[in-house]
Order: structure tokens, then C-alpha cells, then sequence
């Protein structure tokens, strides 16, 4: 996993409440097990008209001032609904390196961290105000930095934000579940080398 140290993006809004990971990757594009290739499905229903392929106009995110976005201003309670890791998969396929919102449903919270997403919860009124900023200059983008916690907006205002120590210090490294594991290789290798020689005398 890539580690996340400084990210400087565009910003793209989605202001609605309570997005679910179904809304986020519909359930008939989860049959496939990579963790990849999910870019063009991402908020598939609202992101094309009913034949699937024509981008809707009315959907932010089509529009031309908001494409190569790398930062997600988004409501309260994003990506709540299933467990499915297919919603930070999608994310970050598009190109989304950093979520910023009120607050983030537990399980896709966590979930973002395995997956290299900086998930930021700010203040409503904080995330309401860069809603505003952005929609009144285009290619409105936003410096994050996680070793800092700080969100650095063009007007040079500064927004702290607060991460778990331990998720920052695995985002910082770029350690996802396996990374973590594989730091204790050593002693894995020794415990199995010994649980060897134990079964072998039996």
C-alpha cells in the first residue's frame, strides 16, 4: 500500500447525507475479487442515465471543473450500510486519496485505512464552508497533511484535524492488514519453525 504522507488535490463535493456503500458501488459489480477496476462503476447510478454508459449531466461529478479530483467533500455519514471493502476499493480506482466529512460510518472508516484513503472528519459547519469555497472558484483544490493533521486551504487558512495515533502511524507507512503482519515475520518464521520441530518428535 502506498503510504500517505502530503496530498494536494482538486476538490470534488457530494453533498448528500447517508451515502451507502450501495450507492457507492452497486451490489451487481461486486462478483469480481480484485481489488481493482472499479473507477468507471462508482456511483454508477447516479453517475449515468439508464442506459448505463451516457454520464448524467446533473451529477457533480461529471462535471468538466471537477474532473481529476483526488478529494471527496462529502455529508454525514458516508458510506454507512454493508462491510464490503468493494466501496474503498472504488474510491480509490477513481482517484480519491482523501474523504473529508462530519463523520464516516465505523466499518468504511476503518476500511479506508486498509485501503490507503485518508478518511478526515471535520465540524459540520468546517465541511459546510469548504462546500461553499469550492462551488465559488473552480479548481478549488486543498492541501492535506497527515504528519501535521492539518488541511491547508488556498487562502492560506490552516483546519487541524485529529487521527488515531495508531491509524496515522499505518497510513504514514503504508501498512494495510498484510503490512502489519509481515512486520512480525521474524518471529512468525521462528513460532512455525518450532511448531515443526514439536509436531516432529510426536
Amino acid at each position: 500500500m502506498k503510504p500517505f504522507t502530503v496530498h494536494e488535490g482538486i476538490v470534488a463535493p457530494l453533498e448528500v447525507m447517508n451515502v451507502d456503500t450501495d450507492q457507492i458501488i452497486p451490489k451487481q459489480f461486486l462478483k469480481r475479487i480484485e481489488r481493482s477496476g472499479y473507477e468507471d462503476v462508482l456511483f454508477f447510478d447516479w453517475r449515468y442515465l439508464d442506459d448505463g454508459k451516457t454520464p448524467a449531466p446533473e451529477f457533480e461529478l461529471n462535471a468538466p471543473r471537477y474532473q481529476g479530483a483526488s478529494i471527496l467533500l462529502a455529508k454525514e455519514n458516508f458510506g454507512c450500510g454493508s462491510s464490503r471493502e468493494h466501496a474503498p476499493w472504488a474510491l480509490s480506482d477513481y482517484g480519491f486519496r482523501v474523504l473529508i466529512a462530519p463523520s464516516f460510518a465505523d466499518i468504511f472508516y476503518n476500511n479506508c485505512f486498509n485501503n490507503g484513503i485518508l478518511p478526515v472528519v471535520l465540524e459540520s459547519s468546517a465541511v459546510q464552508q469548504l462546500f461553499n469555497e469550492l462551488r465559488a472558484n473552480e479548481g478549488y483544490t486543498l492541501k492535506v497533511d497527515l504528519e501535521k493533521q492539518q488541511i491547508l486551504k488556498p487562502d492560506g487558512v490552516i483546519i487541524d484535524f485529529n487521527i488515531q495515533p495508531f491509524l496515522r502511524m499505518r497510513l504514514l507507512n503504508g501498512w494495510d492488514q498484510i503490512g502489519l503482519t509481515l512486520r512480525h515475520e521474524d518471529k512468525i518464521a521462528e513460532y512455525e519453525q518450532t511448531r515443526a520441530l514439536t509436531y516432529s518428535r510426536k
